[in-house]
């Protein structure tokens, strides 16, 4: 994951969910879906703001797309509202929505040219020719497909579709796009490129997107904020670097990215720092938090990136530090990912930037001092 300028950064007059007097553009609340004795979205509360492009990110059957579906009208809440643009959506049919939504599979007629498939919604609502020629003219220079217009979707790389099944979506303009997986058809050199494609085309129009995704990396890359579904509900929201820099639970951090989770009792709390005892690694400083006990049980989550490696004598004072025999060792170009065996037997993972020609590598066997800053330590209770 490249944590380097991660997700998109805004300027603060155009972050609204950070201003409270912010009117929302849509606004979820307490949205349930139930399928007999299931509870597929449970009582979900959420405001997105115009221009936003918000992932819902969560693993497979965390209610994510029931979610999507709703806001589209193609599902029938259970209970709770939508209010999309001042508008409540209760009972509204989907093609009366002023909504569009891009599915997985792309949905492409494979008997229809490119131009004839953008045009498609277009010609079922009745727009005069004229106008249909000039909007699909916009969408495919908006995508870059104006060689491809005659082509047959047979006749297309997978992200020429991709962009095909995007203009199509984008052609009726509606005030809120929804994406269901765009990208998961795509390898993985390809999606990466397409990502942002897709915050271009975003950021050019100024539709809001609500994109859902179980890709981590991705949402990171292209999200304003992120919403963190588990078992129908969301457990967190919030801007990328938030979202993995302070999880709020073990769960949001051991999804996004890698972790150490380290189980932990706290031993004693001074006002600029807090020792915690851990069966593992010992005692470890973290930073103060407050309304803790102690011998309260706590979580400590450590990212593999704030853990420094050495083979000198021990780091700097104030800095954590053990010492650990190198069991394995990942070469993934940029960086090498390190799984280290401390004394207790406790695994702890690591990563580090690589040095091009360093001719000295840390590697397989070494005894080496794993060491980490308080301040990279997240204090998890739950």
């Amino acid at each position: 994951m490249n944590l380097a300028g991660k997700g998109r950064d805004l300027a603060a007059d155009t972050r609204p969910w950070r201003d409270p007097s912010a009117e929302p553009f849509l606004r979820i609340s307490a949205l349930t879906k139930r399928f007999d004795d299931f509870t597929a979205v449970d009582a979900v509360s959420l405001d997105i703001f115009r221009g936003e492009l918000f992932c819902l990110l969560g693993g497979s059957g965390c209610g994510k797309s029931t979610l999507l579906r709703m806001l589209a009208g193609f599902e029938e809440p259970t209970a709770g509202s939508i209010v999309l643009d001042g508008r409540p959506m209760q009972g509204v049919p989907p093609h009366r929505r002023p909504t569009n939504m891009m599915f997985q599979s792309y949905a492409l007629f494979p008997h229809m040219k490119v131009e004839r498939n953008i045009a498609y919604g277009l010609a079922r609502e009745g727009v005069g020719r004229a106008e249909q020629a000039a909007r699909v003219a916009e969408m495919l220079r908006l995508v870059k497909l104006e060689r491809f217009a005659t082509r047959k979707p047979h006749q297309l790389s997978g992200g020429q579709r991709q962009r095909v099944a995007l203009a199509r979506a984008l052609v009726k303009r509606p005030k809120l796009l929804l994406l269901d997986e765009p990208l998961g058809a795509l390898d993985k050199k390809l999606r990466e490129e397409t990502q942002f494609e897709l915050i271009r085309i975003q950021e050019t129009l100024g539709i809001t997107f609500i994109v859902v995704t179980h890709d981590q990396d991705e949402a990171m890359t292209i999200a304003t904020r992120i919403g963190v579904m588990h078992e129908g509900h969301i457990v967190q929201i919030g801007e990328p670097r938030e979202i993995y820099e302070t999880p709020v639970n073990r769960f949001v951090a051991d999804f996004i990215g890698s972790v150490n989770l380290i189980e932990a009792r706290v031993d004693a709390a001074a006002p600029d720092a807090m020792r915690v005892i851990t069966d593992d690694l010992g005692p470890v400083i973290v930073p103060p938090m407050a309304g803790l006990r102690a011998g309260q049980q706590v979580w400590l989550a450590l990212r593999p990136e704030s853990i420094r490696l050495g083979r000198g004598p021990a780091p700097e004072p104030g800095r954590n530090h053990l010492q650990a025999v190198v069991e394995e060792v990942g070469y993934v170009g940029h960086a090498s990912t390190y799984r280290l065996r401390a004394a207790s037997g406790r695994l702890l993972v690591a990563s580090s930037p690589n040095r091009l020609h360093d001719e000295d590598p840390i590697t397989w066997d070494e005894r080496v001092h794993a060491s980490f800053a308080p301040a990279a330590v997240r204090v998890l209770t739950e």
